[in-house]
């Protein structure tokens, strides 16, 4: 039987692949550290679990609005505008979802027609998500590379010269998967001052790093005058609480809300009832324990950026936000003779046991930026310094074999 082009096109998400080869290792009786997976190394909130609980034995056990519960809209809403300046969302713009990730494609989905030529502008390197949802929903993908030399931003003048009558949406994601990187305001008015010039072209906000923003206050482009009813906001309960596993997402759009809910109703129906409920108390209730895994992880980029930048032939720059560190493997590729960072990357796993990703697995290479591969420091002070390690002896070891 033949699938359809959209089914045999999709991509995946090559955190899983690589997190399914560590396992088989692992089967095997290997010993593996891994900074492959994005998500927090924490429990959820002791009061986030106790708020799940109490909700199962209330018999909240059935559907929501589509939309989500009255009580979840309206404690996203505060939390979303009390995140970016006050702006004047209301319970009614918030839509919730099985997750953030839904958003993406349900956004693409909206703003473009499939099969017309309508262009999707999306960060590379950047969530491979992306760039799989705007192919499998019949829109243009159309990658603005970002630059080591602006911290993994991308240079204004880049995203006029790509907009054109076809574009359609901006997808924009401060803190930044996969290399930490940040927008500040200042980059943010200069967009804002381009998009001015092209009103056709809607923002998908990612801003599920919102809290983990270690360089100043988080600032949104939603912010900044004429952006708001344009931008998509989009935040959720995973990376800031711990939740990943609940799939708990929400998203704002005074226009779009309606239409979002839409899809839900034919996708999802609605997302977890009990989950739901777990995510008021994480909003509404007591925030110790998301301050306290900011700060673990803000102890960590210190901790892995500096072992980092001891390592032969390595550099890495000091990333703004989330969890994830993004080195320059150039010069340690040449050293130990691996053609590029996933030849590099598949070696320090299977020789050295330490599981990361390439920065293939985030879009195509940029031209002329090197070699680059992920880590994800979502993990223990000791396996960074385990597995930093091991990375040094490993392209010592090699650089002399070579």
């Amino acid at each position: 039987m033949k699938l359809s082009r959209r089914a045999a096109s999709l991509g995946t998400e090559n955190a899983f692949v690589v997190l399914a080869e560590v396992n088989a290792l692992l089967r095997q009786g290997r010993d593996i550290i891994s900074f492959c997976i994005g998500q927090p190394d924490f429990p959820a909130p002791l009061n986030v679990q106790e708020a799940a609980v109490r909700a199962v034995r209330e018999g909240k056990h059935g559907y929501t609005p589509s939309a989500g519960i009255d009580p979840l809209r309206e404690a996203a809403a505060k939390y979303l505008a009390g995140m970016r300046g006050g702006l004047p969302i209301r319970p009614q713009d918030v839509v919730v979802g099985a997750g953030a990730k839904p958003f993406i494609a349900y956004a693409i989905l909206s703003t473009t027609d499939h099969g017309a030529g309508d262009e999707v502008i999306y960060p590379n390197p950047g969530f491979p998500i992306y760039e799989s949802q705007i192919v499998a929903c019949g829109a243009v993908p159309v990658p603005i590379h970002l630059h080591e030399a602006y911290d993994f931003a991308f240079d204004p003048a880049e995203l006029e010269k790509l907009i054109t009558p076809r574009t359609r949406l901006l997808i924009l994601n401060y803190p930044h998967n996969p290399t930490g990187g940040l927008l500040g305001r200042r980059a943010l008015e200069a967009i804002a001052a381009i998009l001015r010039r092209h009103p056709q072209v809607w923002v998908y906000a990612d801003e599920i790093y919102s809290r983990l923003c270690y360089t100043g206050e988080f600032f949104s482009i939603a912010q900044l005058p004429g952006m708001y009813e344009r931008t998509i906001i989009s935040d959720g309960a995973s990376k800031t609480w711990a939740m990943t596993g609940w799939r708990i997402g929400f998203t704002a759009n005074p226009v779009l809300a309606p239409v979002f809910t839409r899809w839900i109703t034919n996708t999802d129906s609605c997302a977890s009832q009990i989950s739901q409920w777990a995510a008021v108390e994480a909003i509404n209730g007591p925030q110790d324990a998301a301050d306290a895994m900011k700060q673990s992880f803000l102890e960590r980029r210190d901790l892995i950026v500096g072992l980092l930048n001891g390592v032969p032939g390595v550099s890495c720059r000091l990333p703004g936000g989330a969890f994830y560190a993004w080195p320059n493997v150039t010069e340690a590729c040449r050293r130990i003779g691996a053609a590029d960072s996933e030849v590099f990357r598949q070696r320090l796993l299977h020789e050295a046991g330490v599981a990361l990703l390439a920065d293939i697995h985030f879009g195509a290479r940029v031209p002329g930026e090197g070699q680059h591969v992920r880590f994800s420091y979502a993990a223990s002070s000791q396996a960074i310094e385990k597995g930093v390690a091991r990375m040094a002896d490993f392209i010592l070891k090699n650089a002399r074999a070579a």
